[in-house]
């Protein structure tokens, strides 16, 4: 169910993941959050880390913020977005050295970056049945929530893509680990549901990486099977997002060759989901008219406005070129405005993913101020905090 963006126009967002202070050193390293915030320096650290990244896009003007996936360590290429979860689950244990079963993997040798980041997914095998462990998912949001008046979304590793990276000892089937991690999470976002986080994220299902590429064993038809296995009762509790992208680790994409969404857009259009988001700043907007075209009119559409990918801060004015350009196919009640993907702790620094959300916001003003729609507050933007003339 819609909730905070119900009879909203061009509400304002993030992905998720934001570039840690330089200060935040400590990470959880494996253990449960709560048992990690009786640590002193952790739970300060932490603290104060999930308040800024709430400050900051307060200040830039965002309607709907995050908790900048402080939960995830600092470790090389955002392995803690698949981590995190991987070391929490009954069933998981030990590392696992390998390529794993992106599809985006296949083509990666020695001399790419891309190569390197798979060289540290480090990941556990699936010795056992698989089933719910310390996520504590609710607990982690409350965090951020409690900080401030502002809705606060939550977003998390898909089940299905969490499959693509561990290493299964157990089942000897990709369907039925794919369908256990389904599970396993939907019982976990059911309890964040019940705590009262009004918007649940689902990241990254393996469809649009693998239709076409590696859908034999794993058809699109299974991998929405699976998917909506995992968000199942959500939409009675929640609003329900799913987000797409192209990837994320160490600010790259993660197809050698560019691909395109279309493949994918019809079982996108079949998630049991309120919103879906896509890439769209960082290839121009071109495939904007196709999302429009793909996805029925009962789901929203975020489109990103501007990209992880480049340190070149967006002007708001291309973003506002952007969001038009959805508008003369998207309704502007259907249209949500966010990034592309998360900022990611290594891909580029505090200031660029802070600049980047207030043009983000003061791109969205533009358009708002030419529909006659109300503008958000950009504390960031007002000259009366300027320290020079």
């Amino acid at each position: 169910m819609l909730t905070v963006s119900k009879d909203r126009a061009l509400l304002t967002t993030i992905t998720g993941s934001l570039p840690r202070p330089h200060w935040f050193v400590a990470n959880l390293h494996g253990r449960p959050f709560s048992l990690a915030m009786t640590d002193m320096a952790f739970r300060e650290q932490y603290g104060d880390a999930v308040a800024s990244y709430l400050s900051d896009q307060a200040r830039a003007g965002l309607d709907l913020l995050t908790d900048g996936d402080a939960r995830c360590d600092c470790d090389v290429a955002g392995r803690a977005w698949f981590s995190y979860a991987a070391e929490r689950l009954e069933g998981l244990e030990g590392h696992h050295v390998g390529r794993g079963r992106t599809a985006s993997s296949r083509d990666k040798a020695a001399g790419d970056i891309m190569f390197e980041v798979l060289e540290t997914r480090v990941l556990p095998h699936v010795t056992g049945a698989v089933r719910r462990g310390p996520l504590e998912y609710a607990r982690i949001w409350k965090s951020a929530q409690r900080l401030t008046r502002r809705p606060v979304k939550f977003g998390a590793i898909s089940g299905q893509m969490l499959a693509t990276g561990v290493n299964d000892r157990h089942y000897h089937d990709r369907r039925e680990l794919v369908m256990a991690l389904s599970r396993a999470m939907n019982e976990e976002l059911h309890d964040l549901a019940d705590a009262g986080c009004p918007v649940i994220q689902v990241e990254e299902p393996a469809i649009h990486g693998m239709v076409g590429v590696d859908d034999k064993e794993v058809t699109g038809d299974f991998l929405v099977e699976a998917f909506n296995a995992e968000v199942k009762g959500l939409r009675a509790k929640s609003e329900v997002w799913c987000h797409t992208c192209w990837g994320n680790p160490a600010a790259q994409r993660t197809e050698t060759k560019r691909r395109f969404y279309t493949q994918a857009l019809p079982f996108f259009d079949r998630l049991d989901v309120d919103v879906v988001t896509f890439e769209a700043a960082d290839n121009g907007g071109d495939e904007i008219e196709s999302f429009a075209a793909g996805i029925g009119s009962g789901k929203k559409i975020a489109i990103g406005v501007v990209s992880h990918r480049t340190l070149q801060v967006e002007r708001p004015e291309e973003v506002a070129a952007l969001i038009r350009r959805a508008l003369k196919v998207i309704e502007p009640q259907r249209l949500i405005v966010s990034t592309d993907c998360g900022f990611g702790r290594q891909g580029m620094s505090r200031m660029h993913a802070f600049y980047k959300t207030v043009a983000l916001v003061r791109g969205t003003n533009i358009v708002r101020r030419e529909l006659g729609l109300p503008e958000a507050d950009i504390l960031a933007a007002d000259p009366k905090g300027a320290l020079l003339a």
